[in-house]
């Protein structure tokens, strides 16, 4: 069956995850995920799915563009205050898609995919047409990110972030990228005060090719 219909759709990876698995291995790059998924999962809000997992990326949709900006709230919030984990960055769109059996088509699917490679570590970005089809803007903190190209997309697009309130304070391993919230149980840079490591695995790495 072919059915044709507006969907918001939220894109999202870990930022530094190829970094974390060659620092720490496959199974703790497996434990990650694992863990990840269930952070997603807890912040599914109204109606919206986790639709697909492929490697560190997932793809949550809602026809609900509040909704589906709520949980990227929330997923924001939740993972940028977990001890030892990954920043997220991801991308938020909205329009015409072709569901086909149980999967998504159509250049809204790759705009998504394009918007979530462009934002840093730590932010989601929306889109122009995502931001308009919210019933009420007023909930949540946007700030522009000016225009944008985007592959084979014509024209600039200008996109907006929402804002994470925890982005300043926000201390990470420069080896496996790992979030650092507790710097009583971190390892300390030997020379640098401002520096901390989730490990003395990552420490050596540093200090031994600096």
């Amino acid at each position: 069956m072919n059915i044709e219909k507006n969907i918001a759709i939220l894109m999202a990876d870990l930022s530094g995850y190829t970094a974390l698995t060659e620092t720490h291995g496959a199974y703790s790059a497996a434990d990650l995920i694992d863990k990840y998924v269930g952070i997603v999962e807890k912040c599914l809000v109204g109606d919206c799915v986790l639709k697909e997992r492929i490697g560190d990326e997932v793809m949550i949709v809602s026809e609900s563009p509040d909704c589906l900006l709520a949980t990227a709230k929330m997923i924001i919030k939740k993972t940028s205050t977990e001890d030892n984990f990954l920043q997220v960055h991801g991308g938020l769109h909205y329009g015409k898609v072709l569901q086909r059996n149980n999967s998504y088509f159509g250049t809204t699917i790759n705009l998504a995919s394009r918007i979530t490679a462009k934002a840093n570590p730590g932010t989601f970005w929306c889109s122009g047409e995502f931001i308009n089809a919210l019933a009420d803007r007023s909930l949540f903190e946007l700030r522009s990110q000016g225009m944008h190209n985007f592959k084979n997309i014509k024209g600039k697009l200008e996109v907006a972030e929402l804002v994470n309130e925890h982005a300043d304070s926000l201390l990470i391993d420069p080896v496996c990228r790992m979030l650092i919230l507790n710097k009583t149980t971190a390892t300390k840079h030997p020379e640098s005060e401002e520096i901390f490591f989730c490990s003395t695995d990552c420490m050596y790495i540093h200090t031994s090719t600096v």
